[in-house]
């Protein structure tokens, strides 16, 4: 992996990930595939889109269909035909939500699957293996996820055994080879809560392991909006320039302006596929819930700007329409169009960046999600 920046204006930075399988344009945002499928749409969707990378979870994909299905197949690419790059959770998030069903300890989580209660155990070590297995091209490191609200010493606790694991995890890398002859890059996990002292502990501890990208845990899970900001700023400053920075689980439109702002390159985020599926869109005048009576005899399409399928065939009566008799391709549209609106915020935010112009649109962004959010 080669990682260039190419621009700055301020600390939001327009960057360049290369990878085998192709180059990532940063700031980027990366639809979620879960299962190895973005709810609701078929590939020809994200080509359509301009979808340059996308994530899938670990815990999910060992489950079903399995690690020893997916070595048989060739990995994860040859399975959904998807010939860009794609990055794996290592699913210690899926592990440490499903609190009833898991246990950690030292050597790594006992769980049982939620499909069938059956027992596992990721270690650092294996969940190496089934990254391998998958096939990613950006692998995550294991990592313990912490709750919100958690105390100091248990945010210390939880954020060591995430450093002990990443060293693990890294030795179990540096020791493996990939299984089907392209590159794979793993990312560490900064944890630490909102303790500034710990993130700071958390980042120079991982910073000695010399990872080739470093990735932001633990935010976005509760916390108010002001401590999730400060974090970021605080370690958009301190880890390494050179190095490209994940900001995990965020966000809306406006926290990915605001942490653009902070010098972070990466963001996924279940928000604009989940709200989509439940009638909410995102515009360039802010949020709309296509429910809503308001919209129910409005002609012309969701965003005025928006070249999507959805915008360029459907006007907004007759996606609520749609919505409201539950044809299943209201989700698909509206999922269709959140997804281009975010893709094509992201190459605005690029353009702008490369322009000297980022502050103009983070405050036009800033504005229509403070000042024209409907909810109704």
């Amino acid at each position: 992996m080669k990682f260039s920046i190419l621009a700055r204006d301020g600390s939001a930075r327009r960057g360049q990930i290369q990878l085998e399988r192709g180059i990532v344009e940063t700031p980027i945002f990366m639809p979620i595939g879960t299962r190895g499928s973005v709810k609701t749409l078929e590939r020809r969707d994200l080509d359509e889109m301009g979808a340059q990378i996308i994530l899938a979870n670990s815990y999910h994909l060992y489950l079903r269909p399995g690690i020893e299905f997916l070595e048989d197949y060739g990995g994860i690419h040859q399975f959904i035909k998807w010939d860009r790059p794609l990055l794996t959770d290592s699913g210690g998030y899926q592990v440490f939500s499903l609190s009833e069903l898991n246990h950690i300890k030292e050597d790594g989580v006992y769980f049982r699957s939620h499909l069938d209660g059956s027992r596992h155990i990721f270690t650092p070590e294996s969940n190496v293996t089934v990254q391998r297995a998958i096939g990613a091209d950006i692998i995550m490191a294991l990592d313990e996820c912490q709750p919100w609200p958690v105390t100091r010493d248990y945010a210390l606790d939880s954020l060591q055994r995430t450093t002990r694991w990443a060293e693990r995890f890294l030795e179990a890398f540096n020791t493996s080879h990939p299984l089907y002859g392209q590159e794979q890059v793993p990312f560490a996990i900064v944890q630490g809560s909102v303790y500034d002292d710990l993130r700071a502990q958390s980042a120079e501890d991982l910073m000695e392991l010399d990872f080739p990208g470093y990735a932001i845990g633990g935010l976005s899970v509760g916390e108010p909006k002001e401590d999730m900001y400060r974090i970021t700023r605080q370690l958009g400053e301190s880890l390494p320039q050179a190095r490209p920075r994940y900001l995990m689980g965020v966000g809306t439109p406006l926290d990915i302006v605001e942490s653009v702002a902070a010098g972070i390159d990466m963001f996924d985020c279940v928000i604009p596929t989940r709200n989509a599926r439940n009638s909410t869109v995102f515009t360039r005048q802010g949020k709309l819930q296509i429910k809503a009576v308001r919209h129910s005899r409005e002609r012309g399409p969701l965003d005025p700007e928006c070249g999507c399928y959805t915008c360029r065939t459907y006007d907004r009566a007759h996606l609520r329409y749609l919505f409201h008799v539950n044809e299943f391709s209201a989700m698909r549209l509206a999922t269709i169009h959140n997804l281009t609106y975010y893709l094509d915020l992201m190459q605005a935010i690029r353009e702008s960046i490369a322009s000297g112009v980022f502050e103009e649109l983070r405050q036009q962004v800033t504005q229509a999600y403070r000042e024209h959010d409907e909810t109704g």
